[in-house]
């Protein structure tokens, strides 16, 4: 079922990639300037979300330091307490979670993913699948928040339009 990328819709589970995905070739950085610390993991899912956004004549996300926050939070919360879900059995969805750390937008959206050991990997999966690729090719997102967690490579990424 093709995820709605609106609030307060939450878009559907991510599906994990049947197929393990072949490494995408580096390719001119076309990512903004991002706003606090960026892990190089995060930047790879950056760059490489922003690659396929301009591919579709979209401009690029740029990270929102708030936002970069909850997505860590929302990753490391699946590893800690062992779920995979939008919905957390403690920080409550998304969009809880947003308006928790003060996070003000007029519309928003959610990928998650689990399992994927890359950034290339994971894009690739997202793209993959209707409804994330949906939120990530939205044109009307102008911000995003990237978290990955290495305990079960749990993958958010939180999308906003300010």
């Amino acid at each position: 079922k093709p995820a709605v990328p609106a609030k307060p819709a939450v878009p559907a589970k991510p599906a994990v990639p049947a197929k393990p995905a072949v490494p995408a070739k580096p390719a001119a950085p076309i990512t903004p300037p991002s706003t606090g610390n960026i892990s190089s993991i995060e930047q790879q899912v950056l760059t490489l979300t922003n690659q396929e956004r301009a591919k579709g004549g979209l401009k690029p996300l740029a990270t929102d330091a708030a936002l970069m926050d909850t997505a860590r939070a929302k990753s490391a919360d699946m590893s800690k307490n062992n779920y995979f879900s939008h919905t957390s059995p403690t920080m409550g969805s998304p969009f809880d979670q947003m308006k928790a750390k003060g996070i003000q937008y007029k519309a928003a959206a959610e990928n998650i993913a689990m399992g994927q050991r890359t950034a290339a990997e994971v894009v690739k999966g997202w793209m993959e699948s209707p409804g994330h690729r949906a939120n990530i090719m939205n044109g009307s997102y102008t911000h995003i928040g990237i978290g990955y967690n290495a305990n079960g490579n749990y993958w958010t990424q939180q999308f906003i339009q300010k």
